[in-house]
């Protein structure tokens, strides 16, 4: 399904990949682990079509990421979708018309078949009767949880999970785990999670992926990788067993402002195409 191709990437003089190689099968839920800074991010935007890499190939559904290429663009925004860290939601809008925004501007369904659409995905992330409010009435967990009725609202085959429970208490984030789980079985989606949160890659990915200094050094099951012999998986995931990582001031304002990106490519993303919003 989403084949990583000996690709490299750098960013000035900071190298990002060394030749990574990642195959993600159809229909599974594959977590991607490592340090901050090592390009976990980064590999979603290459996969969605986002970034190219230096040297190299992404491969979704037999078809080569090319964001020079028309074609292979469409073929891959036909297909993916991503739930972004906080979700990404327009300020102005209400819970109903971000997880219809698509819908809405695509003109593809009738208002009656969006609104029908957006109540039944809302009822499946457990926020029923919120179609009303605004996003600054919304706890985060909320927020998360319209952004991935939204992503499920393009009807893709493959979601990107991006930290999808950074910031979040423990209970949230099992809520938002099993959210994952339930709807990836339900919607038959491939589902790539990036994620410091070791418990919760436990409980909803089948396969584990660990990146480290620019390549895959790691993938395995969740049972496989609690095993593995790897020093530095040993390190990474006991060092994680206890809790998820502490947001620093710094990433914290790095994930706002990456933030206010992604809503400014979803505009954009409308806009290409011929599908003027």
């Amino acid at each position: 399904m989403i084949d990583v191709i000996d690709v490299h990437k750098s960013f000035g003089d900071k190298v990002i990949y060394r030749g990574l190689n990642l195959h993600i099968k159809r229909g599974e839920t594959h977590a991607i682990i490592g340090r901050s800074g090592e390009g976990k991010s980064v590999l979603l935007k290459h996969i969605c079509g986002l970034l190219a890499p230096d040297r190299g190939e992404v491969v979704v559904d037999g078809v080569e990421v090319n964001i020079q290429n028309k074609e292979s663009l469409r073929h891959i925004r036909e297909r993916v979708t991503m739930v972004f860290q906080m979700g990404a939601l327009f300020d102005s809008m209400t819970v109903r018309e971000n997880v219809g925004f698509y819908q809405d501007n695509l003109g593809k369904m009738d208002l009656a078949a969006v609104n029908r659409l957006c109540n039944d995905l809302l009822d499946e992330v457990n926020l029923p009767s919120t179609g009303h409010l605004l996003p600054a009435e919304l706890s985060g967990g909320m927020r998360k949880r319209v952004g991935l009725a939204r992503a499920l609202a393009v009807q893709p085959e493959i979601i990107l999970y991006d930290e999808p429970t950074t910031g979040l208490d423990p209970v949230t984030t099992d809520v938002i785990g099993e959210l994952i789980h339930r709807t990836s079985r339900a919607h038959g989606v491939t589902s790539v999670i990036v994620t410091h949160d070791m418990k919760s890659a436990y409980k909803v990915a089948d396969s584990i992926s660990m990146l480290y200094e620019g390549k895959i050094i790691f993938t395995g099951s969740p049972e496989e990788i609690q095993c593995s012999e790897n020093p530095i998986v040993h390190q990474f995931i006991h060092g994680l067993a206890d809790g998820p990582i502490t947001e620093t001031e710094e990433e914290r304002v790095s994930r706002l402002s990456t933030d206010l990106m992604h809503r400014s490519q979803i505009v954009r993303r409308l806009k290409s195409e011929d599908m003027e919003p």
